[in-house]
């Protein structure tokens, strides 16, 4: 249930609260037709991955005009609700498997989205330049380091320094390892207290 994000997230304008109630019916008539999510997760979606994306939202708000790419967005996760919170920042959503990418601007459109551009390519294609580059689970962290450091501005004007916001559980210090002076991680248990994240994190590494 969204109530799941509302205690969380107190602050959240009736247009928000509607826009994320309205996800998870949204997510089941597109899964229906294309399976962008397990279909066994769906009783689990607000908590799964609406909230696993937004716990970006409690180390960073990001400001106006600020540019995110989120690749391998996959379902549009955790590009769409992180565009549903930072209304006045521009998401670009990117993943290279054109049913996704279609299902990704049908939601943006129906939710009215307007700071959200879907973009199909590969990660190595992309050119463009961003303050930020999420990612869920695409790779290892090694790998998409190495992909999408390029599409990084330097320059930027939030509380954190330009760079990569990755989420990711299980074991993962093995290839944090060449990281382990430049990144900070964030145990998402710490924000949230639902079994589901006791083993997931955030990476930060600032370019």
């Amino acid at each position: 249930m969204p109530e799941a994000i509302f205690k969380y997230f107190p602050s959240l304008s009736s247009l928000q609260k509607d826009k994320i109630s309205m996800l998870q019916s949204l997510y089941l008539r597109w899964n229906s037709k294309i399976n962008v999510i397990s279909r066994k997760d769906m009783d689990n979606f607000f908590i799964h991955h609406v909230l696993h994306s937004l716990s970006i939202a409690k180390i960073i708000s990001f400001k106006s005009r600020t540019r995110i790419l989120d690749v391998g967005s996959g379902g549009g996760f955790p590009g769409i609700p992180l565009a549903i919170m930072f209304p006045e920042s521009e998401f670009t959503l990117l993943d290279s498997v054109k049913k996704k990418t279609g299902v990704i601007s049908a939601i943006a459109e129906e939710l009215n989205l307007d700071n959200v551009t879907t973009v199909r390519k590969r990660a190595e294609d992309e050119e463009s330049k961003y303050d930020f580059i999420t990612g869920r689970t695409v790779t290892q962290f090694n790998k998409f380091v190495k992909l999408t450091t390029k599409n990084i501005l330097t320059n930027g004007n939030n509380t954190l320094k330009n760079g990569i916001l990755y989420l990711k559980g299980g074991e993962i210090d093995e290839e944090l390892a060449a990281f382990r002076d430049k990144i900070i991680v964030w145990n998402i248990k710490e924000f949230f207290n639902e079994p589901f994240f006791e083993t997931k994190k955030i990476i930060y590494l600032p370019i």
